[in-house]
């Protein structure tokens, strides 16, 4: 199967400007393609997993890709599924944000020998003349077309500022750009960006009088139609130090029996005879499923030694079998302790499973707290650093949420 087939198979591409043109350039190894990154944060989370894998895909069938870190538009902000204008963000933490992600995605593209370049748009948008951009690049876009994207209509309902409103034009800029400098024929990104995209075949076509291509990939949906990769307590992010690689297990671990083999087919490597052979799977089975996906993706992200780790703290705790020394662990010391002893509130509070006590209190009366698999329903539980010192004193709350108490 050709790489586009591919692609097609495992229900990655959504939308393309000439598909015979696309499917000649990346199948045969030719596109130098680019896939643009908005660093308003200092680590990359499940929201970019799709681009990070297509990246690796197309690099290993021979072509080439350009990961463009926004440091310009990220002064600006994209509108596209926002109903509120983004945060202004400073130089210095745009850069600081720029540095961390080349170091995530070179766990995923390979930057040597010229196989693959970062860049970052900053070098040629934050010194742009106004009245030169005005008229080499305002003059090609149309006002009424523009406001028809809908990248913009979400934000119309609540005003759109004029700032945001320019952020097509730049991203259209960077295609154009990056056409002229590195000879960039492609550009890939969520189907939300679809409108920008286009934005910048039409300059170069207009402005250079040659075609450039664009390729929408499929948002990461959960069977309810709603963007996968967050959780009560927030993104799910790529950086160990944001969300710990067993929490990152856990959260693949447990997406529903409707998401999994979507999941597997468009974020893992596996082949798609051996995800095609789990469609008739189901119960337990899809349990199964769920483990490798899991494992799978962790591999991706954290390497294989921290995906074995995660895998054997789930099993231990939720099946019994596995290394329970891989399961998260808060540390309680002495200074925490009320003289010689500690409050149930106080241990979901210092262990992080709630947010505050009022939150501790609710979830110990409706029954949704255990210690050491037992439930606890009083509020007033008592827990003396004896007690906190046996080799495995694990507190849960709900089905998902759990901690080892480590006494120090």
């Amino acid at each position: 199967m050709k790489l586009y087939d591919e692609l097609v198979a495992r229900g990655l591409i959504a939308q393309v400007t000439d598909e015979e043109e696309i499917k000649e350039l990346i199948n045969n190894g030719k596109a130098v393609f680019y896939i643009g990154f908005d660093p308003t944060a200092d680590s990359l989370h499940v929201g970019h997993f799709m681009a990070l894998c297509l990246m690796k895909r197309l690099q290993m069938a021979g072509n080439k890709p350009i990961a463009l870190i926004g440091g310009g538009t990220a002064m600006i902000g994209d509108p596209s599924g926002r109903t509120d204008m983004r945060q202004m963000m400073t130089p210095e933490i745009i850069q600081h944000n720029c540095d961390c992600f080349k170091k995530q995605m070179s766990r995923f593209i390979d930057f040597s020998n010229d196989k693959a370049m970062m860049v970052n748009n900053a070098d040629w948008l934050m010194n742009l003349n106004y009245i030169e951009i005005l008229r080499e690049v305002g003059a090609h876009f149309s006002v009424n077309r523009m406001l028809t994207a809908e990248c913009y209509k979400q934000r119309m309902e609540k005003g759109l500022s004029f700032l945001e409103f320019n952020y097509m034009i730049m991203q259209s800029y960077d295609f154009y750009t990056l056409f002229q400098k590195y000879g960039c024929n492609m550009q890939f990104g969520g189907d939300d960006q679809w409108s920008n995209m286009l934005g910048g075949t039409e300059l170069i076509r207009r402005k250079l009088g040659k075609d450039a291509y664009a390729m929408t990939i499929n948002l990461l949906l959960n069977s309810e139609g709603k963007k996968m990769g967050k959780t009560q307590s927030g993104a799910v992010w790529l950086d160990p130090e944001k969300t710990t690689p067993f929490d990152f297990y856990q959260y693949w671990r447990n997406v529903s029996d409707e998401d999994v083999l979507k999941c597997l087919r468009m974020l893992t490597f596996l082949p798609l005879e051996q995800i095609d052979e789990m469609d008739t799977w189901q119960g337990s089975q899809l349990n199964t499923a769920k483990e490798i996906l899991a494992f799978e993706l962790t591999k991706l992200v954290h390497g294989q030694e921290e995906a074995e780790k995660a895998q054997n703290g789930a099993r231990a705790l939720f099946s019994g079998a596995g290394d329970t020394a891989h399961m998260p662990t808060a540390e309680i010391s002495s200074a925490d302790m009320n003289g010689d002893s500690i409050d149930l509130i106080s241990l979901l509070v210092k262990s992080g499973l709630v947010a505050s006590r009022s939150e501790g209190r609710r979830a110990i009366e409706q029954g949704g707290v255990t210690v050491n698999n037992e439930k606890v329903t009083d509020i007033k539980s008592i827990y003396t650093s004896e007690s906190l010192s046996v080799d495995e004193f694990i507190i849960k709350r709900g089905k998902k949420k759990f901690m080892k108490i480590l006494f120090k």
